[in-house]
């Protein structure tokens, strides 16, 4: 996972310790922040782990935390800070659904959607994102939260990645990911997951931002040599 998009991996960690500062500074923002914190997360995942499909056996159906266990102590780093909160349920949740995510949810993901093209892929995020606005159990929420940034990933991996064109409708996805609830409160629920889509889409392509292509030219006119005039000295 070295080196897969910095301007996404800082934005994790920033997440990360700003979910370590909700229990004193913003209490009421501490369930959004672990559902950003486990979006992202599948989201990274899924860029580090780019197989299509796994090969039969054991140690392949694990094999995406072999490659990188440190990553676990997010998980783990999110239950405390909920616990820390007073909410002892919602870190059992956090529990669960890092243990349903990393050994179930994820590899029948890849292997029952790694080859999945972008219509399809961005058809499922939409559910996903339309299902995280419903109503549920908080450890199915949390799955889904994971498996909706898995999804995503699956989407920009197959779509325009570093054009200026995929950027502006990142950036416009999250100005109405914003506007919408203003507009419509009903709508926070599905707005809050759009944004940390659409965020996590910005982030990913501003990490491979191409400049447009420019034809070659010379920057100054040519140089043209010319022999030079033989005058005899004035008398």
């Amino acid at each position: 996972m070295t080196g897969e998009l910095r301007l996404l991996g800082l934005a994790h960690g920033l997440l990360l310790g700003l979910l370590l500062a909700c229990p004193w500074q913003a209490p009421g923002l501490l369930p959004w922040g672990i559902d950003a914190l486990l979006l992202v997360g599948g989201f990274q995942l899924r860029l580090a782990d780019r197989r299509f499909a796994l090969r039969p056996g054991a140690r392949e159906w694990v094999s995406h935390i072999l490659m990188a266990p440190p990553r676990l102590i997010r998980w783990g780093a999110a239950a405390v800070v909920a616990l820390i909160a007073g909410h002892g349920d919602l870190a059992v949740a956090v529990l669960l659904a890092a243990l349903a995510c990393e050994l179930l949810a994820y590899p029948l993901t890849t292997r029952l959607l790694g080859r999945a093209p972008l219509a399809p892929a961005l058809a499922i995020l939409t559910l996903l994102v339309a299902a995280l606005g419903l109503p549920g159990p908080s450890t199915l929420h949390l799955v889904l939260s994971f498996l909706t940034g898995v999804t995503a990933a699956m989407a920009w991996l197959r779509g325009p990645d570093g054009e200026p064109r995929a950027l502006a409708l990142a950036l416009g996805g999250i100005v109405a990911a914003i506007v919408a609830p203003l507009l419509f409160p009903g709508a926070q629920a599905f707005a809050a997951p759009t944004l940390t889509v659409c965020a996590a889409w910005a982030l990913a392509h501003l990490s491979v931002l191409r400049r447009r292509v420019m034809p070659w030219h010379l920057g100054a006119a040519p140089l043209r040599l010319r022999p030079a005039v033989l005058r005899s000295p004035p008398s």
